[in-house]
């Protein structure tokens, strides 16, 4: 059996995940990242989009927003701006963010001073939607 270690998932508002897992994938701003018990330590940025963990048969995901992450050898801190279980979510709500998100990228240009804010809102959307599909039944 893998080792693992402390996951813990925090916003402004609550601590959303207090855990021991085997594994977290997440989206960094260099590319996804992979964390496994004994990591090397390291302090990342996080872009918005699905956070997963596993222990065992275990697992489970996020949609999270821009953030923050700390790895140590024992335990992974993940600082987020907002975050929602899979439970929390809502499919029809999830898509009608994903529309008005799609729709104001469309008046942008990456020189707006507005474009990250919109591109942020649109991948947390589409995070949200895709958990929601990944884990239809």
């Amino acid at each position: 059996m893998a080792e693992s270690f402390l996951l813990e998932i925090v916003t402004p508002s609550r601590k959303l995940l207090s855990k021991d897992v085997e594994e977290v994938s997440a989206p960094a701003c260099m590319g996804e990242i992979g964390v496994l018990s004994g990591h090397a330590p390291m302090l990342t940025m996080l872009n918005p989009g699905v956070i997963s963990y596993k222990k065992g048969a275990e697992s489970g995901a996020i949609a999270a927003g821009r953030g923050y992450a700390e790895v140590l050898p024992d335990k992974t801190t993940i600082l987020i701006e907002t975050a929602e279980l899979d439970s929390e979510i809502d499919p029809e709500s999830a898509r009608q963010s994903l529309s008005k998100a799609e729709d104001a990228l469309k008046n942008l240009t990456q020189d707006d001073p507005g474009y990250q804010d919109a591109s942020d809102s649109y991948e947390l959307a589409l995070a949200r939607v895709r958990l929601k599909e990944r884990h239809k039944g």
